[in-house]
């Protein structure tokens, strides 16, 4: 798919490609630029396994060896992912909700495998940007140049934000009892987020769990002690 379609959309189709990943080629390639170097694998080279008749001289010199005077067969290992193909899987996967059992069979990729690679993936992204894109006001100016654009662009005064509460699924953690098990009947943590007049997320929280709401939250957490 990676190799295939993308390449044809890429080229033919930049309306599809958006549509497909959610993001623009210009936009795939910063990211890739960006991020690449986090998440780009080393190739391992291994060495031949030891002949049968070497692990009969390392258990008799108290060396760790193979039981059974066996051969053991050679492995051979395939090359890492590409950054591209790990980043366009990780976008494709979050655009469409798909599983990662369904997923594999279009991409090529393991359902176990992918698990890793879009975490990482994530992550890496989370590194590069956030001390970019997610900066939160600090001063009593930053706040209120937050609040002109409110009521600038929507006509709503003295407003330092948007914040909304977003229950995320998740599979009930150990020993936690009904503390994760929200009102809409099931597992799930807290994202709560901030926005400007822009739609711009410039502070975020997702320590919160179901069971609490968004009222606990905030109190909780240090929001309440940047606002003015």
């Amino acid at each position: 798919m990676y190799d295939q379609l993308m390449v044809e959309l890429r080229y033919e189709d930049h309306a599809s490609f958006t549509n497909f990943l959610r993001i623009s080629p210009a936009m795939f390639d910063e990211l890739l630029v960006r991020v690449g170097p986090r998440i780009t694998k080393q190739y391992t080279f291994y060495r031949d396994p030891l002949e049968p008749g070497m692990n009969d001289v390392r258990r008799a010199a108290g060396q760790s060896g193979s039981k059974d005077n066996q051969a053991v067969a050679y492995t051979f290992y395939r090359d890492p992912l590409e950054p591209g193909m790990t980043l366009a899987l990780t976008l494709r996967h979050h655009a469409s909700g798909n599983k990662y059992a369904s997923m594999k069979f279009g991409w090529r990729v393991p359902h176990n495998t992918q698990s890793l690679v879009v975490r990482e993936v994530c992550q890496a992204i989370i590194d590069e940007y956030v001390d970019e894109e997610l900066v939160c006001p600090s001063t009593p100016e930053s706040w209120r140049a937050v609040a002109d654009k409110f009521f600038q662009r929507w006509n709503f005064p003295n407003t330092c934000g948007a914040l909304d509460g977003k229950h995320v699924a998740c599979r009930c953690p150990p020993n936690s009892g009904s503390l994760y098990f929200n009102y809409k009947g099931f597992y799930s943590i807290v994202l709560m987020a901030l926005v400007d007049a822009d739609y711009k997320f410039i502070w975020a929280d997702i320590s919160g769990t179901g069971s609490a709401s968004d009222a606990q939250i905030y109190n909780s957490c240090e929001l309440k002690e940047c606002v003015p």
